[in-house]
């Protein structure tokens, strides 16, 4: 048995709460149902198994686009075109009984065509709000790196404190909330690269490459990706996912387990080829991920397993490595560095 620092049995996988979204953010029902380990991982996958009908032989990239909307964080899908980053979005979206909005990033994107715009009515000599797509429960920002920084800072207050200001007015966004961004390689041709800040924001970075040999076989009898997309129907209601968004927040991270989180964070600051360590926001999400990871794995604790398995994912495109002194350190070689030199706690 697991337990609290105090003493007490770990408070477990969680009651998940059903979120009325006429209410807005934090409404719950009554009459919430708690969802056991068991039932968490059968739901997870369902959802899992319905996008497998769309991207084939990618169950890993599946896996982490889902825990990174339970961990209520956002995704960036980074990789070639023609691989199936907007295709993943889109079953993921599918997949979820709730409403998603789709924006094609191109340069002259502004602000408003995110975030919505004040219009006037001269017959009542009032201004009326008409919200934009940022307003959708999953937002698919397509080939964000398209896009200006001026519109790429429009997300920023969306992705970290779930609301939008318009006219000094702040708007809270129902749950769940997501934010899904396609990018293709930042040295192609009409691409801007994403501030610092703004990866920050993303929970994950993840890579669906080229897809194998008998997968590939597998979309030509699919005659590709958009015919099984219009046949997906939702497995899970907005209700289940608000649920199991409760239900991770309960996975118990032991004392010993958090220390290994700081471990590596305060190691990535004093590592000689990285110039820009992990933040603070960088080791709460390191533990968001961690805890939504062990809750797909039907435990309601985590482990250090659940943080080497999305370690890589969270961490690699928070850091900055050193390319002076002809140093040719990856990012992700740097975040498996982090992984071998920090001591892992082990079970008493």
């Amino acid at each position: 048995m697991d337990l609290d620092e105090d003493g007490t049995p770990g408070s477990g996988i969680g009651t998940g709460g059903r979120h009325d979204g006429a209410a807005g953010a934090g409404a719950t029902d009554d009459a919430s149902a708690q969802i056991a380990p068991r039932g968490f991982a059968a739901l997870f996958d369902a959802v899992a198994a319905n996008i497998a009908q769309v991207i084939h032989g990618k169950i890993e990239a599946i896996e982490l686009a889902i825990m990174c909307l339970l961990a209520e964080g956002h995704l960036l899908v980074e990789d070639v075109p023609g691989v199936g980053k907007t295709s993943l979005a889109k079953a993921l979206s599918a997949s979820v009984d709730c409403t998603w909005k789709r924006v094609q990033f191109t340069p002259d994107l502004l602000p408003s065509d995110l975030v919505g715009v004040s219009v006037y009515q001269r017959s009542t000599e009032t201004f009326r709000f008409e919200p934009g797509p940022l307003f959708a429960n999953i937002v698919l920002a397509d080939e964000i790196n398209r896009a200006s920084p001026k519109t790429q800072s429009a997300l920023l207050e969306a992705m970290e404190e779930r609301q939008v200001t318009v006219d000094a007015v702040s708007r809270e966004l129902m749950p769940p909330f997501m934010v899904i961004a396609t990018q293709n390689p930042v040295d192609q041709e009409g691409t801007y690269r994403l501030p610092e800040s703004q990866l920050d924001r993303f929970l994950l970075r993840i890579s669906i490459g080229y897809p194998g040999r008998t997968a590939e076989i597998e979309m030509l009898d699919d005659l590709g990706s958009a015919t099984v997309l219009r046949s997906l129907s939702p497995v899970v209601s907005a209700e289940e996912i608000n649920g199991m968004i409760e239900a991770v927040r309960g996975v118990y991270v032991a004392g010993a387990l958090k220390s290994y989180l700081v471990d590596i964070s305060e190691a990535s600051r004093r590592h000689p080829g990285i110039e820009l360590g992990l933040s603070p926001r960088a080791t709460l999400q390191l533990a968001a991920s961690t805890r939504a990871h062990a809750a797909a794995r039907g435990r309601n604790y985590a482990t250090p397993d659940d943080v080497k398995a999305v370690g890589l994912s969270t961490l690699a495109h928070r850091i900055m490595v050193r390319t002076d002194r002809g140093a040719h350190l990856s990012p992700e070689d740097a975040v498996r560095e982090l992984f071998e030199a920090v001591p892992v706690p082990v079970a008493r």
